[in-house]
C-alpha cells in the first residue's frame, strides 16, 4: 500500500508547482516595490495608536495628580490610595499629616493622596 497516495493525493501536482514558483528568483526578476517604508508603516501606525491611547492619557493624568499634590493645604478633605478619608493637618515636602478622627493623626507619603474632596464647610 502506498501511503503517499493516501495522505498526499496531490503530491505530483505540488512537486510541479514548486518548480514554477522558484522562477521569481531569476536574475531578471524585480523585487517588490515600496521598499523599507512600506514594510515599517504598519509598525509605525501601531506605535502612533499606542501613543494616543495609552501614553498620552497617562502622562496627562500624572500631570493632573502632580498639580493636585502641589495645591494641597491645611484643612483640605482628602482620600488616600488606601481609602482613608481625613483632613490635612499639616503639609511638608514629601509628607502629609492627615487627621482621620479627633486628635488621631497619621503621617503618610504625599503621593498617597489621590483625591481632594469638596469642602463641606
Amino acid at each position: 500500500m502506498n501511503f503517499e497516495k493516501i495522505f498526499m493525493p496531490n503530491a505530483q501536482t505540488q512537486a510541479t508547482t514548486s518548480t514554477t514558483t522558484t522562477s521569481s528568483s531569476l536574475p531578471g526578476a524585480q523585487p517588490p516595490k515600496g521598499g523599507a517604508f512600506q514594510m515599517f508603516l504598519p509598525m509605525i501606525l501601531v506605535f502612533v495608536i499606542f501613543y494616543f491611547l495609552m501614553i498620552r492619557p497617562q502622562s496627562k493624568q500624572r500631570k493632573q495628580h502632580q498639580q493636585l499634590l502641589q495645591n494641597l493645604k491645611k484643612g483640605d478633605d482628602v482620600i488616600t490610595s488606601a481609602g482613608i478619608h481625613g483632613k490635612i493637618y499639616g503639609v511638608a515636602d514629601n509628607v502629609v499629616t492627615v487627621e482621620i478622627a479627633d486628635n488621631i493623626r497619621i503621617k503618610m507619603d504625599k503621593q498617597q493622596v489621590t483625591t481632594v474632596k469638596a469642602s463641606t464647610t
